[in-house]
């Protein structure tokens, strides 16, 4: 897999969501570095810009390349977790199969529930609206309405500088292939039922329909130490609807870990 390695400290690998690539995390690079003394591991999966799918087919493939991949960059070196959409759902993946070594597990609209079916999302809302969205856009309005629920400049400029570039840049057969066999073998809360004790974050969108907010809620149980939120005026851009609420949390969880871990 393709990586782009930031600063240094204790790593935290950083996954991005479907048909997207790293470029989609970048703004949490300011929160990395006011909190200080973290390495950022940014990884493109397969199919993502720059990485090759090398004939993965299934989001369970996706899964275990990313472990195969953590391990043979950080081998037993202790790091925290971080995943947006598609890439929660593999950061859980990666939580729970290296437990020993994990410091810290962060969602951000991570997906709990891989059938569109099933999941329980609210209904498709737009809050507000700004003329200039359409402008600023021109051909991509469509592409960014499909997730939108702020329509604002500054929200409609991070996504041709942050989302757009990762979409464009997708291998389609790839994203097609893993989006047929899009569910885990297992979910990783119930393949290991034994409570995830280090500090968590689960950041979620009050108006969130493509993952809801929900599903998440449903597995606090298993995080006795997760911070859970579902934030309002914020769908599944939620990192950028809500970007001041999102870097608070996130440096909440990175100042728990440090307390945990006393680095």
């Amino acid at each position: 897999m393709f990586a782009h390695d930031n600063g240094s400290g204790t790593p935290v690998v950083l996954l991005h969501g479907f048909g997207l690539d790293h470029r989609s995390l970048l703004p949490l690079e300011p929160t990395f570095t006011r909190s200080g003394g973290w390495r950022r591991l940014y990884l493109d999966l397969p199919g993502a810009t720059g990485t090759p799918a090398d004939g993965i087919s299934s989001t369970q493939e996706v899964a275990e390349a990313t472990v195969a991949e953590i391990r043979e960059r950080l081998g037993d070196t202790p790091f925290a977790v971080l995943g947006c959409s598609f890439g929660g759902m593999i950061a859980r993946y990666v939580a729970h199969a290296l437990r020993p070594q994990v410091l810290g597990l962060a969602t951000v609209a991570g997906v709990f529930v891989a059938a569109h079916a099933r999941r329980d999302v609210p209904a498709r809302t737009v809050l507000r609206h700004e003329p200039e969205v359409d402008a600023i856009l021109g051909a991509a309005v469509e592409q960014y309405r499909e997730d939108a629920v702020v329509e604002s400049a500054d929200d409609a400029r991070a996504f041709l500088e942050y989302l757009l570039p990762g979409l464009d840049g997708a291998d389609p057969d790839a994203i097609a292939r893993i989006g047929a066999r899009y569910s885990l073998d297992r979910e990783p809360e119930d393949a290991h039922p034994e409570p995830f004790l280090a500090p968590a974050l689960h950041i979620t969108g009050r108006q969130d329909h493509v993952v809801g907010y929900a599903d998440a809620w449903r597995r606090v149980a298993h995080y006795p130490h997760a911070t859970v939120t579902a934030l309002d005026a914020a769908g599944h851009n939620l990192l950028f609807e809500q970007a001041g609420l999102c870097a608070a949390l996130v440096t909440d969880w990175l100042d728990r870990i440090r307390r945990t871990t006393g680095n």
